[in-house]
């Protein structure tokens, strides 16, 4: 699990708050209820509007998935695939079975299975690139949808506090009324600033990039698998694989064997 994201909105959150703290601002004082269901139910509203349903719960179930951050580490994913070279050398494509029988993975399961039943290597290549693509393609769709919502918040704000002024507007006739009434005008276009900046656009970009890391991994199994498919030599492959790995160090014990 990586935090970050949840880190991240903590100490932006707490940091406010302290700002609010030192200036002497009251927390009720932007917590009032008609801009709040403005910006946020408004700014979901026309999120929903740009696309279709199925975009909009597809994105929001995606939303535990930023605040977790799962994923795996390359090398883990190199090593495994570097073993798997080494049964398939020992004991043939074949016994590539029963590790697809305990695979966890469903991309790295279906690929093993597929080596396993004597799938040619371009057609295997085509399957998995192709729900690569797939996986890309509903990521993306999640991660621009929170964008988008990080685009609409500020302006739907913006309309949350004229519509506030038009209010103000009719009261000028109570000069002692009128200080709060601002006050609270501007409530609307914090919020959407906000939620647009502390919410929805690091939701977004977090999504994009759990959506590259998950694509990496994806594709060093893909590159790997096959390379076992065609017979090659484990330690090479570990070593090629490491090279499509920005920032990869080599394995203690090559570095060893280099130190000797």
């Amino acid at each position: 699990m990586d935090p970050a994201t949840l880190i991240g909105l903590v100490v932006a959150f707490g940091a406010l708050y302290g700002m609010m703290t030192i200036e002497g601002v009251h927390l009720e004082a932007v917590l009032l209820p008609a801009p709040l269901i403005l910006v946020f139910g408004a700014t979901i509203a026309v999120g929903i509007a740009g696309g279709t349903l199925k975009d909009a719960f597809g994105s929001f179930k995606s939303i535990p998935r930023a605040f977790r951050g799962k994923t795996t580490p390359p090398q883990a994913v190199i090593d495994n695939v570097v073993a798997l070279a080494e049964k398939a050398r020992s004991d043939g494509l074949l016994s590539l079975e029963q590790e697809a029988e305990s695979a966890d993975d469903p991309f790295l399961k279906g690929a093993l299975q597929n080596i396993a039943d004597g799938t040619d290597g371009e057609e295997l290549r085509m399957l998995l690139e192709d729900e690569i693509t797939s996986k890309a393609a509903a990521d993306r769709t999640a991660s621009k949808f929170f964008t988008s919502l990080g685009g609409y918040a500020p302006t739907v704000g913006i309309i949350g506090t004229v519509v506030s002024l038009i209010h103000v507007l009719e009261n000028l006739s109570s000069p002692d009324k009128l200080g709060p009434l601002i006050a609270a005008a501007f409530v609307a276009t914090l919020w959407g600033l906000l939620s647009a900046n502390f919410i929805w656009l690091p939701i977004g970009a977090r999504l994009k990039r759990l959506s590259d890391l998950e694509v990496a991994r994806m594709t060093l199994i893909m590159e790997g698998v096959l390379a076992v498919q065609a017979g090659s030599q484990p330690r090479l492959l570990g070593e090629r694989l490491r090279a499509m790995v920005p920032n990869s160090a080599p394995p203690k014990a090559a570095k060893a064997a280099k130190a000797a």
